[in-house]
């Protein structure tokens, strides 16, 4: 998950064409893509059938949704007025997305180190194993990146 984000920030900040592209990419579609979060209903529905535990499944599952279904709410702000990208509202909206899956993926990764017996019988194991593992090693560093592209395009708007 480390490798893309570091790949895309020394990108962005030693290569000129790839920093131009960065900051070309049309917001609306960043922000659109971001609307597929509200899946993160997955999460408590795997948390339902006691496929992963709870408190790895609600913090995941509430934020994910919480920014799936704001995108369109954040969309329509950005059709009326496209200055809304430089906005306080837009880049609180993009940390949020942030942290959300830093959240996400430190839960997931660090309570079975430091406190193994807190999962208790269901474990965040199946997160390591297809398909679930796709969304820590694929999904979570492209939506990481779409939200640091939106960052980055806010700066340069603010400017």
């Amino acid at each position: 998950m480390v490798a893309p984000l570091t790949l895309l920030l020394v990108g962005y900040s030693a290569h000129r064409r790839l920093r131009e592209f960065i900051l070309s990419v049309d917001l609306r579609l960043i922000v659109g893509i971001q609307a597929w979060r509200w899946a993160g209903f997955g999460f408590l529905t795997l948390y339902t059938y006691k496929v992963l535990p709870g408190i790895f499944a609600w913090p995941a599952g509430l934020g994910d949704m919480a920014i799936g279904v704001t995108a369109p709410l954040v969309l329509a702000a950005l059709l009326r007025r496209p200055g809304f990208a430089a906005s306080r509202s837009f880049v609180a909206w993009n940390l949020s997305g942030i942290l959300d899956l830093t959240v996400a993926v430190s839960i997931g990764a660090l309570v079975p180190l430091f406190a193994p017996n807190l999962y208790g019988t269901v474990t965040s194991a199946p997160m390591t194993q297809l398909p679930l593992v796709l969304i820590p090693t694929y999904l979570v560093p492209t939506f990481l990146m779409l939200h640091l592209t939106a960052l980055f395009q806010a700066r340069r708007l603010a400017r």
